[in-house]
């Protein structure tokens, strides 16, 4: 009966993880393409503001904001909150936690939601509040539901596993854990702090060095993450009692993941914030606001920037708590396949081959994804420039441009795109059970888990770093808009749209996608392996 039910939320998990991918792969690539499209033809050839009604491109690049980055990033966080909560239950037979293990993470959840919901309440600022006191009042919502959360988990734990309470600190050690992953996100992301600022300084020296600036930052704030999701996994591990009964020190991993998740209602609310404040932007441009309307909105967006990029690093640091529960309940479903002990060695050539192949693959997946932006984007280039050439009075603003076509060119490029990386990557865990056996797939879920959860962490943070040194220039700072420092800084933005918000963000599903795969696919492996 528990294995059925097991097998069922595996599924569960499967369908979920599948069309997040989908979601966020072609949301992804629908969004970044009207939106590098819109600014390569708009704002560095023709010159025209950002959201100018005459870029045909403008409507596609609002639409594509809801569609990848509300649209694709609910499906995504959907999907770590339910793949962390399967991975708990999962888990909790094998620790002996019975019903009990099983009831906690469903029942925290739901009370974790409401919370998050009540959170909001705490969310309130004067009218003429700055882009600090915003923050702070972002930063009130979050942490007070953490705070309610974690008072949550106390009553709880002690309800229904009174005789583990290490289980309580392993979810305080998700939440800490997911609220320092913010921190440093945002101190990474924010044109507030001296490392976006560095980026927008090195524009003055051209595309090249803004560029590899952002990409230093990216790599720099990997550091932090890692450690942070190390610790947060011992210390969950360890205080669950993982010395003495390694399985339910697994189960403190799977249920530190769902701490680090629990304020998700108001983390997708912060992350929304970001398409609401740049879609009023687009809205005030075309509507020809006063300049000032559009300096605040512009403000907006920049926190909305660092908003969104403090979601992605919660959904990515979760992930890979999850997915290292996932891997144990991959090698959890191979014992009761296979009869004796499973012992998987870091000699084993298979492992190591599977290994290496995993470590490759977040790189793979993501060309797959940045040359799908980029040919997404060279249709809506073409597209843009010939409706400037063949439709009279448009850039005199006397004519109006076709918007339908960009839209339909974007809404075509995704589903066509999409398709490839995302069928790719529920194969390949079945391939290579069938090729390299058993071992092999650990190594595979081991290599793609260390190897995407750092390139997730550096895409995102680059591209935000890029795209808020980019605010900032536009703030006034460096030269302002128009200034050389300016048109360094755009085409930074430029390539960081496709990493923060196609391929970096995606990876986090991607790790968790292949574990429950292989979960889901592990007796067809058995029986086919060739090893």
């Amino acid at each position: 009966m528990v294995r059925r039910i097991g097998a069922t939320l595996f599924a569960s998990g499967m369908g979920a993880s599948g069309q997040a991918l989908f979601a966020r792969v072609g949301g992804g690539i629908f969004t970044k393409g009207a939106d590098v499209g819109a600014d390569l033809v708009g704002k560095v050839e023709a010159g025209i503001p950002e959201d100018d009604p005459r870029n045909p491109a403008v409507i596609a690049d609002n639409v594509g904001d809801n569609v990848g980055d509300i649209a694709g990033m609910g499906a995504d966080l959907y999907e770590s909150y339910l793949d962390s909560i399967i991975a708990a239950i999962a888990l909790s037979v094998a620790a002996g936690l019975s019903l009990s293990g099983i009831a906690l993470p469903m029942i925290f959840a739901t009370g974790a939601a409401i919370i998050s919901v009540l959170a909001t309440g705490l969310v309130r600022t004067g009218e003429k509040a700055s882009q600090s006191e915003l923050l702070q009042a972002l930063r009130r919502g979050t942490y007070g539901a953490s705070i309610l959360t974690a008072l949550l988990a106390l009553v709880l734990v002690r309800i229904i596993l009174p005789g583990n309470f290490g289980v309580f600190w392993a979810i305080i050690a998700g939440l800490v854990g997911g609220n320092l992953i913010g921190y440093v996100t945002e101190y990474y992301t924010s044109d507030g702090y001296r490392p976006t600022q560095e980026v927008a300084e090195a524009s003055q020296t051209g595309p090249a060095t803004v560029i590899l600036e952002g990409l230093g930052v990216g790599m720099f704030s990997t550091i932090f993450p890692v450690i942070i999701v190390v610790i947060a996994s011992l210390t969950a591990y360890y205080l669950t009692g993982g010395r003495a009964n390694p399985a339910l020190g697994l189960y403190g991993i799977a249920i530190a993941a769902v701490g680090m998740l629990s304020t998700l209602g108001i983390t997708l609310a912060t992350d929304a914030y970001g398409p609401v404040a740049d879609n009023a932007g687009g809205n005030a441009e075309m509507t020809h606001q006063p300049p000032e309307v559009r300096q605040r909105t512009d403000a907006l967006d920049s926190l909305g920037n660092t908003t969104a990029a403090t979601g992605k690093g919660f959904a990515i640091g979760s992930a890979a708590l999850t997915a290292l529960a996932l891997i144990v309940s991959f090698r959890d479903s191979i014992a009761n396949l296979i009869p004796g002990e499973m012992a998987f060695s870091i000699t084993d050539p298979n492992l190591i081959a599977g290994l290496m192949i995993g470590a490759m693959y977040p790189y793979f997946f993501c060309s797959m994804a940045i040359k799908a932006v980029g040919r997404s984007a060279q249709r809506i280039v073409a597209e843009v420039r010939r409706q400037f050439k063949s439709i009279a009075g448009l850039m005199e603003g006397k004519a109006r441009p076709d918007y339908a076509r960009a839209v339909d060119i974007c809404t075509q490029g995704a589903l066509k795109e999409m398709l490839v990386p995302s069928i790719v990557t529920i194969i390949t865990p079945v391939a290579v059970g069938i090729f390299l056996g058993v071992s092999g797939v650990m190594g595979l879920l081991a290599g793609a888990t260390a190897s995407g959860f750092v390139v997730a962490i550096m895409m995102a943070n680059s591209g935000a770093a890029w795209d808020n040194a980019k605010k900032y220039i536009e703030a006034g700072h460096l030269g302002g808009k128009k200034s050389e420092a300016h048109k360094a800084a755009v085409m930074g933005d430029t390539v960081g749209d496709p990493f923060k918000d196609t391929a970096g963000p995606s990876l986090n599903i991607l790790i968790k996608l292949m574990s429950i795969v292989a979960i889901v696919f592990a007796g067809l492996i058995v029986k086919f392996s060739l090893f």
